[in-house]
């Protein structure tokens, strides 16, 4: 049993816990005054003496997100960082800053951080309702269409997150085998050109015909997850959700090590809580990309969810895999095999002269029918007439 630290709700140690717990909110992890309250007491549980139990301790309470514990512990680092931290947390709990380079950090960390965001710490619902009204300016919304994803601060991602839901996404059309009444068509419908018959007197005025019933092609989606894809992932996943939700089939995977099936939180109504519900599914979040190993375990599990070659697949990935090339190769050319188009979405397409020189960029380069850039709102909006051009293009 820890020694007792006494009432936890005054002194400093307290103070700080909750000034971090408002940092945490601040940079886009879910933490209310319940999580806060918990991780009081497990600072007097576990005690202070040793940093790497403490912020063990305050993670298992402040931290319901598998994406958000790489923000905790960064966070954690640049909010507690004392060189005698071993003798002096309980006295002072506060960030140091002794004149050292100021590290590279996450955008959501470094905006939690910045001197600004301690003010805003707890606005009101005027403020904040003001202060999303600002940021939608002309040419705020303009800048905001532009920005590359993964630069945007804490409040801008969310704030775009939102806009990238009501983008729409209309899904390809082909003709299917079922038909129906129309004024073209290659074959007659002879029941209904009798019915129209008996108006006339029993003459034919008007043949009638079967047209092809138009039908939207079945979706397929894989979603990169690795640690390079973070923000692309679920903003993406958002969109994706909001904009294909009347779609007549989508399939949905994440990848990253390993596959994940996410159909069935995709069935979710709230996107919200499908975000939720992936986060709680994906175990190997922000790790590495093992493609191939990942397209075999489709094949293997789920061939049938590629409908009879008509699939369109939406592959969403930087390209960076770290599994052999060979095996990629083979997996993508059995993918491509048995879907009708296959598009990558790339986000490294925001830089000028990119060239798919990684092993496995370079073989995705080779099978996909098309690439396309998808790292801000204005590509986004483009990727409904991308997939209209890459299914007129032979």
């Amino acid at each position: 049993m820890n020694t007792p630290l006494g009432d936890a709700r005054t002194g400093k140690l307290a103070d700080n816990i909750t000034a971090f717990g408002r940092a945490l909110r601040r940079a886009g992890v879910p933490v209310d005054s319940s999580r806060i309250a918990l991780a009081q007491e497990a600072a007097q549980m576990v005690g202070v003496e040793r940093k790497i139990d403490f912020g063990s301790a305050l993670e298992c309470v402040m931290v319901g997100r598998e994406q958000d514990r790489g923000v905790f512990r960064e966070l954690f680092d640049a909010f507690f960082r004392d060189p005698e931290i071993a003798n002096k947390l309980l006295a002072q709990m506060l960030p140091s800053h002794d004149g050292k380079a100021a590290p590279t950090r996450r955008p959501r960390v470094a905006q939690a951080l910045s001197p600004g965001s301690q003010a805003a710490a707890a606005p009101d619902r005027n403020e904040q309702k003001v202060e999303l009204d600002a940021a939608m300016t002309a040419s705020e919304a303009m800048r905001l269409r532009h920005a590359d994803f993964n630069a945007l601060s804490a409040q801008e991602y969310a704030l775009v997150e939102r806009l990238a839901r009501e983008v729409p996404l209309r899904v390809p059309q082909v003709a299917s085998r079922r038909t129906r009444a129309g004024e073209r068509g290659a074959q007659p419908h002879w029941a209904r050109t009798i019915r129209r018959a008996t108006r006339t007197g029993g003459e034919l005025a008007v043949l009638q015909r079967r047209a092809r019933r138009p039908q939207e092609l079945p979706l397929l989606v894989l979603v990169d997850v690795s640690g390079s894809m973070e923000r692309y992932a679920r903003l993406l996943l958002a969109f994706l959700h909001a904009a294909t939700r009347g779609a007549r089939r989508r399939d949905v995977f994440a990848f990253g090590t390993h596959l994940t099936d996410l159909t069935p939180v995709f069935r979710q109504a709230d996107t919200d809580a499908m975000l939720l519900a992936a986060a709680a599914a994906i175990d190997d979040f922000a790790g590495g990309t093992r493609l191939g190993e990942s397209l075999a375990q489709l094949r293997a599990r789920h061939a049938r969810r590629l409908v009879g070659g008509r699939t369109l697949v939406l592959l969403i990935s930087d390209g960076l895999d770290t599994g052999d090339g060979g095996a990629l190769a083979e997996e993508l050319g059995w993918l491509k095999r048995h879907c009708r188009k296959l598009m990558w979405l790339n986000p490294l397409l925001r830089y000028e002269g990119y060239a798919p020189l990684a092993t496995g960029a370079a073989v995705l380069h080779r099978f996909a029918d098309r690439m396309v850039a998808v790292h801000n709102l204005e590509k986004l909006e483009d990727l409904a007439a991308q997939l209209a051009a890459v299914m007129k293009a032979r």
